[in-house]
C-alpha cells in the first residue's frame, strides 16, 4: 500500500474486496434468493467483476413505491470482446440471448467496442452467462476495479496490420485478467470457460492484482494512426502502433488518461494521457503490467474519486511514475515517435481493404440495437450474420463510436449484403453531425444519470442539423457526444461540442476539443436548456460558415475565434478545464 493510504481509512470497496473470498462474496446465495430481484449490498460491487451491474428501472420508481413494491430491478451485463471482433456464430448466439433472456430483447453497442444487455432478470443471470460461453464470450473483468475490455482500431483498410495490432489487444486482455476461479465456479459450475482464458493459477492466488485488486476501474486501448476512433488518450493505458515500411516495429506508450469528473468538484477532472515512451513490440505485456501494477501499489485506495491513474501520475508526477514502470518491466522507454491523428470518427459505407475483401461500417444511432417501425437492424444482423455463414467468411467489429462494421466480404457477395443492409433500414441517409454522435445510455436505467442522453440525443440533432443546413454546412463534420452525468461515458470531453448532464432538461455545454481526440474541449455554459444551447450554436455556427479557415474544424474555430481558450490537455488539478466559464451568449 502506498504512503498516500497509510493510516486513513480506506473506501468501502476496499473492504468489500477483501471479503469477497477472491471476487465471490456472497454472490451465489444472492442467486438463489427468490424473496427479492436485488443482490445483497456487497455483491452489488462484486459482481461488476463478473461483468454486470444491478439496476432498476427509474421510469416506474414512483409508481412500484405507491403500490408498495420494491424497484423493478434487473441486470446490464457487459461482454469482454477484445477489439471489438466477433464471429458471426457469436453474433448469433448473442442475438438469441438477447431475445431470450432479456427483457428489452435489444443489443447495445458501448463506446468500449463490445455488447452489454440490459432488462436481464435475476434467474436469467446464469443461463446468460452460460449461453455466452457456448460460443467462446464471457463478461470476466468487464467491469470493476480491473482491467476492462481492451479497445483496438478497426482499421479494415490495412488488413495485415489490423490482424497483428488486434491480436496485441486479446494478448493485453488475456494478460490482465483476474486468475482467480470465481468465474468458472459460479458461472460454469466448476468447469472451464470454453475460450480458455482462465489461467487458473492456485487458487487464493492473484499475481498481478493482489486480493483487493486495482483501486479504480482500467481502461486500455490500441491505435493505429492516422485514425483514432478509440480515442487513445482518454484510456487509462494507450499503446499507439508505430508502422514502418509497413510493419508494426512497436508502440508508443501512453498513461493517465481518463474522462469521469463529479460537477463543482475541482479535484476530479477529464484528462488526456501522457505519453511514457516508445517500446518495441515484444516488451508489450511487461509494460501494461508494469503499467498496471504501479496503479495497483500507489493508487489513491480512500477517495475512489481520486483513485484513478490519472491522479496517481499526477500526484507522483511523469517522470517518476515513468521510472517505477521501467523499474518494474525491467525495460527502457525509448522516446516517442511522432505519430499523427486526422480522424476520431468512424469511415462510413463500403472500403476494400489491401487484400481486396470488402468492409461496410454501419451507423447504429447511440449503439442501439432493436427492431422499430422505422427500421429492422437486429433482424437485418442478424441475417447478415447467416448470410456470412453461408459463404463462410466474414466477421463483425464493433467500433468505438457505438457502429458495426461488416468486415472481410469478397467482392463477389458484397452486392448481396448491401442488399439485406438496405432492406432492413442499416444504411439510412444521415447528416455528418449525427454520423460522429455518441450518447450514454442514461436514463431509465443508469443510476448515475442526470439527465438524459440516448433517448434524447437524436431529437437534439435534429434540431442541429436544421442550424447546419442553414448556413450551408450539412457536409461539415463536428463530433458531438452527451452523457446523463459526468462519469463521461461516451467521452464528452474529447467532443468538439459536448453536453453533460446537470439535471433534468439541464445540461453543461463543452467546446473547443480539436476533432481528432488530442485536446480536452473546456466548460462554456452551465446548467443550460435546448433552447440556450440552440441559441448559442445558432450564434456560433453563424460565425463559423463566414470566419473558418480552409479545412478548418469547429473545435479548432471557436479556440481561434477567441470563443474560449484552448484546454491544456493535461490540466493541474483540473484548473484548465474548469475555468473560462462564459455564461453569456456567443
Amino acid at each position: 500500500m502506498s504512503d498516500n493510504n497509510k493510516n486513513q481509512k480506506l473506501a468501502a470497496n476496499e473492504g468489500i474486496k477483501t471479503r469477497s473470498n477472491f471476487l465471490r462474496g456472497t454472490i451465489k446465495e444472492s442467486l438463489a434468493d427468490n424473496t427479492t430481484g436485488s443482490m445483497a449490498e456487497d455483491d452489488q460491487q462484486v459482481t461488476k467483476f463478473h461483468g454486470f451491474y444491478q439496476q432498476d428501472d427509474r421510469d416506474l420508481r414512483s409508481e412500484r413505491k405507491a403500490q408498495k413494491l420494491e424497484p423493478l430491478y434487473s441486470f446490464m451485463l457487459r461482454a469482454r470482446v477484445p477489439g471489438g471482433v466477433a464471429t458471426p456464430e457469436q453474433w448469433l448466439a448473442v442475438d438469441k440471448v438477447a431475445d431470450e433472456l432479456t427483457e428489452y430483447n435489444s443489443i447495445r453497442l458501448t463506446t468500449r467496442q463490445t455488447f452489454q444487455y440490459h432488462g436481464i432478470l435475476k434467474p436469467n443471470v446464469k443461463p446468460l452467462m452460460q449461453a455466452l460461453n457456448t460460443v467462446e464470450l464471457d463478461s470476466i473483468a468487464a467491469c470493476g476495479d480491473v482491467n476492462r475490455n481492451v479497445m483496438c482500431n478497426p482499421n479494415p483498410i490495412a488488413s495485415h496490420i489490423h490482424q497483428e495490432v488486434y491480436q496485441w489487444s486479446v494478448k493485453i486482455s488475456e494478460h490482465l485478467l483476474p486468475e482467480t476461479r470465481a468465474f468458472c465456479d459460479i458461472w460454469l459450475d466448476g468447469e472451464e470457460y470454453k475460450s480458455g482464458v482462465q489461467k487458473h493459477t492456485k487458487e487464493g492466488h492473484e499475481p498481478i492484482y493482489g486480493p483487493t485488486y486495482l483501486p479504480r476501474k482500467f481502461k486500455t486501448a490500441v491505435a493505429v494512426p492516422p485514425h483514432n476512433d478509440v480515442d487513445v488518450y482518454t484510456n487509462d493505458m494507450g499503446f499507439i502502433a508505430i508502422i514502418e515500411n509497413d510493419q508494426l516495429v512497436g508502440f508508443n506508450v501512453t498513461a493517465g488518461g481518463g474522462m469521469g469528473s463529479t460537477h463543482g468538484d475541482h479535484e476530479t477532472y477529464p484528462r488526456l494521457a501522457s505519453d511514457l515512451g516508445f517500446i518495441k513490440s515484444e516488451d508489450t505485456l511487461k509494460i501494461a503490467e508494469g503499467i498496471l501494477v504501479v496503479q495497483r501499489n500507489e493508487g489513491n485506495r480512500v477517495d475512489r474519486k481520486n483513485a484513478r491513474l490519472k491522479y496517481t501520475i499526477d500526484r507522483m508526477g511523469v517522470e517518476a511514475f515513468r521510472a517505477a514502470v521501467e523499474e518494474y518491466a525491467g525495460i527502457k522507454f525509448e522516446p516517442a515517435k511522432p505519430v499523427t491523428f486526422t480522424q476520431q470518427g468512424d469511415r462510413y459505407g463500403w472500403v476494400e481493404g489491401v487484400d481486396g475483401n470488402h468492409h461496410l461500417t454501419l451507423f447504429i444511432e447511440n449503439g442501439r440495437i432493436i427492431d422499430t417501425d422505422t427500421h429492422q437492424f437486429k433482424t437485418g444482423l442478424r441475417l447478415i450474420a447467416e448470410k456470412m455463414l453461408t459463404i463462410g467468411q466474414g466477421d463483425l467489429r464493433m467500433t468505438a463510436n457505438q457502429n458495426l462494421i461488416i468486415a472481410n466480404i469478397p467482392t463477389e457477395h458484397k452486392s448481396e449484403i448491401e442488399g439485406l443492409a438496405q432492406a432492413h433500414g442499416l444504411m439510412p441517409r444521415i447528416s455528418k453531425v449525427r454520423e460522429n454522435t455518441m450518447a450514454c445510455v442514461a436514463l431509465p436505467t443508469c443510476a448515475l444519470a442526470m439527465a438524459e442522453a440516448e433517448r434524447y440525443m437524436p431529437t437534439l440533432v435534429s434540431k442541429v442539423d436544421d442550424i447546419m443546413a442553414k448556413y450551408g454546412l450539412s457536409d461539415q463534420e463536428i463530433v458531438m457526444r452527451m452523457t446523463g452525468c459526468p462519469n463521461g461515458c461516451a467521452r464528452p470531453f474529447a467532443a468538439e461540442v459536448g453536453f453533460v448532464g446537470k439535471g433534468p432538461g439541464k445540461y453543461n455545454y463543452y467546446l473547443g476539443a480539436d476533432g481528432v481526440g488530442t485536446r480536452l474541449n473546456k466548460l462554456y455554459m452551465e446548467n443550460v436548456d435546448e433552447q440556450t444551447i440552440l441559441t448559442s450554436l445558432d450564434s456560433l455556427l453563424a460565425r463559423y460558415a463566414k470566419e473558418r479557415n480552409a479545412d478548418e474544424g469547429f473545435g479548432d474555430f471557436v479556440v481561434r475565434a477567441g470563443v474560449l481558450s484552448a484546454t491544456e490537455n493535461r490540466p493541474v488539478r483540473g484548473q484548465n478545464f474548469h475555468d473560462g466559464i462564459n455564461v453569456g451568449q456567443a
